[in-house]
């Protein structure tokens, strides 16, 4: 059995900001790893994550890449598309593309597409992207 996360209770998790919803957070998912159920990340609540903690808590990528890393890494959780994810979230640290942009792509690749067509100028010079 599995239970999805919504972007609001990883944000509250990972941030701590908000004692009550944080502390809420946190007992949901250490109850969940202590039962052996996995707590399900999908691709979006990864992306708006990563938006979050940019654009509230101005974070930036050498903060936000750990995090990501963490997360794939944890037996507990089960992140929607972890391989791409992984590949994404590698691009990610090296690049200058939004992270959804990289994983955006990786999914393609991942599902057969030899390109992903982009009117980003920047991202076009990216390897699996491409102008229409």
């Amino acid at each position: 059995m599995r239970t999805g996360l919504d972007t609001n209770v990883l944000i509250r998790f990972l941030t701590q900001d908000d004692p009550v919803q944080s502390e809420t957070a946190g007992r949901i998912i250490r109850e969940a790893l202590e039962a052996g159920r996995e707590l399900f990340l999908g691709s979006v609540v990864l992306c708006e994550t990563v938006w979050v903690l940019e654009s509230s808590y101005k974070l930036g990528r050498a903060d936000i890449a750990p995090i990501l890393e963490r997360l794939l890494r944890s037996r507990g959780f089960h992140v929607e598309h972890r391989d791409p994810t992984s590949r994404a979230l590698m691009r990610y640290r090296r690049g200058t593309a939004d992270f959804s942009d990289y994983l955006i792509g990786e999914i393609a690749l991942a599902h057969g597409c030899d390109q992903t067509l982009t009117f980003d100028r920047a991202l076009q010079a990216s390897p699996g992207f491409s102008a229409p």
